[in-house]
């Protein structure tokens, strides 16, 4: 009853800041961006003047799989950003304004705390983050051909995955550190820093979570999961695991010290 309480609390919050119109109208725009570009990209070249005499655009032929890596592309960039712009301030908010303490003050468990942030905060960006491949998935059906709703699910399955990681990151932070800016640069920093090690290290970090792209790739070509990606989807899990019971520990530790 007390983590649904604060599960609810953290959901009315969203709602007030109209975090659920917002995040899945960005989300979506991500998505279907480079679907519709670059299907479109000769009648707009023409609307704005078109190319010099004598040139021309010769655009590859681009499958169903290829686009949906374009969305995922977006999502790794622009749709991280985001995500660790909507998520500093989740836990460090409270603690500068004193919200935190005045809510711990009650027998309230640091673990349902934080675990009801993570879980609300999870909620709002894998369902827009839904919203948004599922826009994508109708213009590819439309526009490059047949992509079966099977894959789609794989896609949001594996590829939720690694966005759970990234809000898992926000919030470990988040217990860390009360400035939501240094939530947000670490959070961020940390995710470059994972690509970097992964690929000088990326003949014995296989199932790194930053391949999990990579994989989805491979599956959608291949038809079948790759082991590979099963190992990452194993490892990615076991990381959010630990981010989020450490955050809980770490939270709890600096609050009683304090």
């Amino acid at each position: 009853m007390q983590w649904w309480t604060l599960f609810q609390k953290e959901l009315i919050e969203n709602v007030r800041n109209v975090k659920w119109i917002w995040v899945p109208l960005i989300m979506i725009l991500i998505a279907i961006m480079d679907p519709l570009t670059n299907y479109y990209l000769p009648q707009i070249i023409e609307a704005v003047g078109g190319m010099p005499e004598g040139a021309e655009v010769q655009l590859p032929e681009y499958q169903p799989d290829d686009v949906v890596m374009m969305s995922l592309g977006q999502f790794s960039t622009i749709g991280v950003l985001t995500i660790a712009l909507i998520s500093m301030g989740t836990i460090a908010g409270e603690r500068n304004s004193g919200v935190s303490e005045l809510i711990l003050v009650k027998p309230v468990s640091y673990m349902n705390y934080i675990t009801a942030k993570w879980a609300s905060l999870a909620l709002l960006v894998l369902t827009a983050f839904a919203l948004g491949m599922a826009a994508s998935w109708y213009y590819i059906n439309i526009l490059y051909g047949d992509l079966s709703f099977g894959a789609l699910l794989q896609v949001l399955f594996f590829y939720g995955l690694w966005l759970t990681l990234v809000i898992s990151l926000s919030i470990f932070y988040n217990t860390l550190f009360k400035t939501p800016g240094i939530v947000a640069f670490l959070t961020l920093a940390t995710i470059i820093l994972m690509g970097l090690i992964t690929t000088i290290f990326s003949h014995v970090l296989e199932w790194s979570p930053n391949y999990m792209s990579d994989y989805i790739q491979q599956m959608l070509i291949t038809g079948s999961v790759p082991g590979e990606l099963i190992g990452t989807a194993g490892v990615t899990i076991i990381l959010v695991i630990l981010l989020v019971f450490g955050s809980a520990s770490i939270f709890k530790n600096k609050e009683l010290a304090g």
